[in-house]
């Protein structure tokens, strides 16, 4: 099987990673990619968000399977461009990734399939801004209702910054606040069947003790101890069924990845949003416990077999993630520094690019993570920690605490 894989962040190197592995791999070619990516792929140059030369590029490749890492040329179609040349390819159709796309179309599609959310309101002025606040009252939740990275969310106390950011993006959801700790989980499916990989957590605040801004995710890991043994079970029939049977119904089927974020509240599992894509740092830590060949997983989700395809095997242990993120970062971050001790296994490349003379350089927000298993969570946070300290780069950070939490069993479901 020949695969081609678009993007080139953290997402995609993890991805390249478990691709590479799969004996059914005969040639893995990446667009753009990174240094990292490199490694174990052909690198070409496409502008990802471009159906017409994706599509175009897959057909060049002679491309069995095209694989699409990132949202946005999901967004864009570019998945409608390559199926429309006869090309398998894992990633929905543009109409179907407006669950990603939109936060109002989501949440109009889990209305309608009976799906546990957060009560909400579509808002484009400041009147119903103010309404949507009073409302629910603090903390306050104002998601931009398009794209942002993963940082278009904003969750305070303070009333004012909350309507700063509904102004600074025009059409927001604003929604009632879910406590409780939260659960990522990326469920493969081809429209009909579906099936869940191991839930996730992710950790989107950029300092310890979650505080300070939004970011892509700073850090994750999986297996998560502290979660109820029959919440999988419960997602995929209260969400995820529910969910895809909507879209079907709605002539859009939804093939690919769906990712679930939740939040495990006391009256239990509450969808917060969805995606549609592998999210990114939790890709890093979920595949790196995926015993079963990725390629051959995701060409069954793009062809409408996955129902046949066999039960999935996974490593014993845990895996952990750490993400080093430049100066500056996420509000302005600094590019360009050099970066040394990253070309070690267990290191993913995020945002980075290589001189022609060989120099590693930083080329974006999150850089690098260490991604690191082991035997057990604490063991695996170790590695993953050695990882990161051996990386130097001017003016980076790290948190300190991914995971620690759940080492330590400090995490409880409210109720």
């Amino acid at each position: 099987m020949r695969v081609l894989l678009v993007g080139g962040g953290g997402r995609e190197h993890a991805l390249a990673l478990g691709l590479a592995g799969d004996p059914a791999v005969e040639a893995l070619v990446a667009a753009p990619g990174n240094p990292g990516i490199a490694a174990v792929a052909e690198l070409r140059e496409v502008t990802p968000t471009d159906p017409a030369a994706v599509a175009a590029l897959a057909v060049e490749v002679a491309a069995d399977l095209v694989v699409i890492g990132p949202e946005a040329p999901l967004v864009a179609g570019v998945a409608d461009a390559v199926r429309a040349k006869g090309i398998a390819v894992f990633g929905p159709s543009a109409e179907a990734a407006r669950l990603e796309g939109s936060k109002t179309f989501a949440k109009d599609v889990m209305t309608a399939a009976g799906v546990p959310t957060a009560r909400a309101y579509t808002c484009e002025d400041a009147a119903a801004v103010a309404h949507a606040l009073d409302e629910f009252g603090a903390p306050y939740v104002v998601k931009d209702d398009g794209l942002a990275a993963g940082k278009g969310v904003v969750v305070t106390d303070d009333r004012a910054a909350a309507e700063r950011h509904a102004a600074e993006c025009g059409r927001v959801v604003i929604e009632e606040y879910l406590s409780g700790p939260e659960v990522s989980l990326f469920v493969v499916t081809d429209g009909e069947a579906a099936v869940p990989l191991l839930p996730a957590q992710d950790f989107k605040r950029v300092g310890d003790g979650d505080t300070g801004p939004n970011t892509g995710g700073m850090g994750a890991y999986t297996p998560l101890p502290w979660t109820p043994p029959n919440l999988v079970d419960d997602v995929m029939r209260d969400v995820v069924h529910p969910t895809l049977a909507e879209l079907r119904r709605r002539g859009t089927p939804f093939a690919g990845l769906l990712y679930v974020g939740l939040a495990i509240t006391p009256s239990g599992p509450r969808v917060i949003e969805f995606n549609a894509r592998f999210g990114d740092p939790e890709t890093q830590v979920v595949l790196a416990l995926l015993e079963t060949p990725l390629g051959g997983l995701l060409h069954a989700a793009a062809t409408g077999t996955l129902g046949a395809h066999p039960p999935l095997r996974w490593r014993d242990g845990a895996a952990v993630t750490v993400v080093v993120a430049a100066d500056g970062y996420p509000a302005g971050p600094r590019t360009g520094d050099v970066i040394t001790g990253a070309d070690r296994a267990g290191i993913i490349h995020a945002g980075t690019r290589r001189d022609a003379d060989g120099t590693l350089r930083s080329a974006g927000g999150r850089v690098l993570c260490g991604t690191a298993t082991g035997p057990d969570l604490a063991a695996a946070r170790d590695a993953a920690y050695a990882l990161v300290r051996d990386v130097e780069l001017a003016g980076s950070h790290h948190r300190t605490d991914i995971a620690a939490a759940a080492v330590d069993g400090r995490i409880t479901i409210p109720g």
